[in-house]
This record gives structure tokens, sequence and C-alpha cells, in this order.
């Protein structure tokens, strides 16, 4: 393993020499900055009014290659291991693909540079700390909440069956086991259940509504200290608990019977058709959710409860948080060579990261397609056929360039259509500083481990499929535990060592 990496640090070390030879004297970005970023429709026109508007306030030109998220990871892959990065890349900084060729010098490494710059400076220490690279900043953060995880509950179900909001995990069962069984829906049929499980295709511990289950019953998240030692949350009795409590649900006809299946772009329609009526998801999907019902009937939309972490039967509370961010601004070090050339760029991102630059990447141009209502953006002119192409240019690209402002509306929020959905938003901050109090944090997700970036798509799968596998019958505890061991066999003892050697 390490003379592969030092091979790949060579090559590239190597690659980056011939550029910075070739090209004779550096001249930094110059008048253009370049950059890769992740698409969720259109692609803008270079020519556009937004992406001109943004030009002039940071006085620089943009050439931005946007790549459809679908296929972002495979692109910037190939890019990585390419002579032709961008001055500024959208990454995953945890990616081993990245991971490599930031360690062997591609991009910079920002560890202590940002705080000089008030806009692009880390707002929480502990996302600052998720968003390293075993102790290096090798990008700005995208900022999100730092505790999102909640649960939707169908509200005129909990009604229909006459229990209160759940506070407790069997708080939760009794609910499911009432959706299931006492027909709330009324159409005299056993046709319902409780909980929607969509198939998950992350890895563990990325926020799965597994993932958050094994949190409640006390499992670390991802990683935990056990007997002064670090260890896989999936290797404690906790999880192992946790497991038992779901698959039981599974068996009762608690849980949609297609979890192994369901799309996660299917996940709300089961909430909206009735056929189920609890998801554990992010905060945001109780609005989300919220919005269908009122896209059927305006008059009778107010049919979702969100509530927050749950304590588990002794009465403990762990909640699960996230990350704080998503992906990084990276930069690297192909024209941007010195730290006076790297000095320029972050000040041209720190003006485009400040307030007026945050508005026109979150919310777009005021007076053209939205203007202000209260502190609310509300959109205007949507008519007409140019205004559109600005808002799907701010909604399914340039807000992907947004650093703090870039979640729930915008620097702006978006004004919420009625009180019920704007009760369900102005819940969610409260919500989240009482979780943040009984948060698990993953110790662990700023180590990136050789073992882990050399074998980890084979044993990423591991744990993820045996879960799967014990709650739908597949196989059972012994199986399970069987496949722990296997994870541990593969690789995992060495990363396991190479965690806690970094951690010590």
């Amino acid at each position: 393993m390490k003379t592969k990496t030092l091979a790949a640090a060579l090559a590239l070390t190597t690659a980056l020499s011939v550029t910075a030879c070739g090209g004779g004297e550096a001249k930094g970005t110059g008048d253009t900055i370049t950059m890769m970023v992740r698409l969720f429709g259109t692609a803008p026109s270079p020519d556009g009014e937004l992406q001109k508007a943004v030009e002039a306030l940071i006085g620089k030109k943009l050439s931005i290659t946007w790549v459809p998220d679908a296929g972002y990871n495979d692109k910037a892959n190939v890019t990585l291991a390419s002579n032709n990065l961008p001055d500024v890349m959208v990454v995953d900084e945890k990616s081993p693909s990245f991971v490599k060729t930031a360690e062997a010098g591609a991009f910079w490494d920002l560890t202590g540079k940002l705080d000089k710059y008030p806009n692009l400076k880390p707002l929480d220490p502990q996302t600052a700390r998720n968003s390293m690279v075993n102790g290096k900043t090798y990008g700005i953060y995208r900022t999100r909440p730092l505790l999102r995880s909640a649960i939707s509950i169908r509200k005129d179900w909990l009604a229909k069956v006459g229990l209160p909001a759940p506070q407790s995990v069997p708080d939760l069962y009794r609910i499911a086991n009432a959706f299931t069984e006492q027909d709330p829906d009324g159409d005299g049929k056993k046709d319902t259940y409780g909980l929607i499980i969509p198939k998950w295709t992350g890895k563990y511990a990325t926020a799965s509504p597994y993932d958050v289950f094994e949190t409640w019953f006390g499992a670390p998240n991802g990683w935990g200290l056990r007997d002064g030692r670090y260890v896989p949350g999936f290797d404690t009795p906790e999880f192992l608990a946790a497991e038992r409590e779901l698959k039981k649900w599974v068996g009762e006809g608690l849980v949609n019977p297609d979890f192994a299946t369901l799309d996660t772009g299917h996940w709300m329609d089961p909430f909206v058709q009735g056929k189920g009526g609890i998801i554990i998801d992010v905060d945001v999907r109780a609005t989300a959710l919220y919005d269908r019902f009122r896209e059927k009937n305006p008059k009778d939309a107010d049919k979702v409860l969100m509530v927050g972490n749950l304590r588990r039967a002794d009465g403990q509370k762990f909640s699960s948080p996230f990350t704080g961010y998503n992906n990084v601004l990276a930069v690297s070090k192909q024209r941007v060579r010195t730290e006076a050339q790297l000095d320029e760029l972050l000040r041209v991102l720190d003006k485009l990261e400040g307030k007026e630059g945050s508005i026109l990447l979150t919310n777009g141009i005021e007076g053209r397609n939205f203007k202000l209502e209260g502190g609310y953006s509300v959109p205007i002119g949507l008519d007409d056929p140019k205004v559109k192409v600005l808002q799907n240019d701010v909604d399914n690209a340039f807000i992907q360039l947004g650093t703090r402002y870039s979640v729930n509306g915008g620097y702006y929020p978006l004004k919420p259509a009625d009180e019920a959905k704007r009760a369900l938003i102005e819940q969610r901050k409260p919500m989240e500083t009482e979780d943040l109090k009984t948060a698990v944090f993953n110790p662990a997700l700023g180590v990136i481990a050789p073992t882990a970036v050399a074998q980890g798509p084979t044993l990423d799968k591991i744990i993820p499929d045996a879960r799967v596998k014990y709650l739908s019958g597949e196989i059972d505890e012994a199986g399970l535990q069987a496949e722990i061991r296997r994870w541990y066999a593969g690789g995992g003892s060495k990363i396991t060592q190479e965690i806690n050697d970094f951690l010590k």
C-alpha cells in the first residue's frame, strides 16, 4: 500500500512540475477562474444573466464545467487522474481519489489559511474537524445544519389512532403498530404500515434511517471509544440491540415490505399515498412532504408532524448528527501556484461568499426573479421565459457554489406558502439546538485510513448488505456477526489499527 501511494504521489508531483515548468512564469488565474461544479438541471449559459452578474461582482470571468450530479463522482475521478485540474473544484474530500491527489500535492493545504477571510473561515469548530483529512483542511466546506435528523409522521393518522407525538423508541413502536393494525386511513382494510425505509445505497454511517435508529440505541456514530480503543459502531452490543428491534418491526409488518428495493426517489410516495406514516430522515423532508400534500389539496395539506431524535427505552437520549457540510471547494495548484496567487483567489471567493454574492448564488437578482417581503424571498416574474432561465440557473447550478447559505431557501429564505408550513420551518432551529445537547459525533470522521483508501470499495458494501439481509431474514444473527468478522478479516482490522494510531 505504501509503495502504491508513493508511486501515485511521485507521478502527480511530476505532472505538477511539468505543468509549472512548461507554462513559463506562473501567472495565477489571471482574468478567468476555472471551476468544476455539480449540476441538478439544465446547465447555465456562460452568457447568462446570472453568470454575468456574478462576474461583475467578483471582477473575474468564470469558466465553469457543469457536471450532472448523477455522473459527478465518475467525472471527478477522471479529472483528478488527469493533468487538467480546474482552479476550484467541488469535491468529496474523503473520496480515495481526492485524498491520493491532495496528499500528492495537487491541491492547496488550506489549514490555518482561511481565518483571515471573513466569509471563508470556518463557522463551527466541529464541522471544521469533520471536514478535515487526517488533520489537514483541503477545502472550504459547504455548510449544512450540523444536526438535521428528524421524524416525519402522518399527523392525521396520529389523531385517528389517538396517540401523542413520540418521545422514545417504544413510543414510536406503538405508533407504527397502530398505523399497521388500526386502519388509520379509515378504508376498512388492513393495508397500511408504519415505517417507510428506502433502499440505501450509501455506506455504513451515512445518516441512513438505519444509522439514526442505531444511534438512538447508543451505538457509536461510525466509530466510538470502547474500553480505551476505537471500534466501528457495528461491532457493539448497542448496534445488535437496534437490529433486533428493527427486525421485530419488519417481522410484524410495521415496515414497508419493499424496504430493500424502494428507490429513494420514491421515498415520499407511500407517505403521501396513504400507505405508510413514518419517515426517519432530515428535517427538510417534513416540508417536502407538506408541499406534496399541498399540491394535491391546498386546503387539506396540514398532515405532517415533525419530531426530533428519540430516547431509548431506559430514558437515555443519543441524537444522530450530520457532518455539518456537504463537499468542499478545493483549490488546485496547476495555475494557483504561489501563496500570493492563492491569496488573490481566496479574496475573490471571499467576496463571492459575502452577502451580495450569496444572494446572487442562492436567491438570484432582486427585482428580477425575487422580491423581499419581511425578510423572505418571494418569486416574481416566472411567467417570463428569461426569468425562468435565471431561476433555473440559481436553483440547479449556482447555488452549488454557495458555502454558507445554500440550504432552506438561500440567503433569504423562501416565504412559506402558509402558516402550517411556516411552523414546520420555524421548528427546525430549536429542535436542532435541543438535539445537539445529546449529539453523538464520529471521532474518526476526519481520519482517512490508508487501508480504507485501498480497499474501501470492497469493504464498504459488507455491513450495509449484511444489515439488509439480516432484517429481511436472509441471514440470522450468527450470519450477521460472521459478516462483521469478514469485514475485519478483509482489511477492517488494519483500518481499525490505523484509526487508533491516528487518534491516540
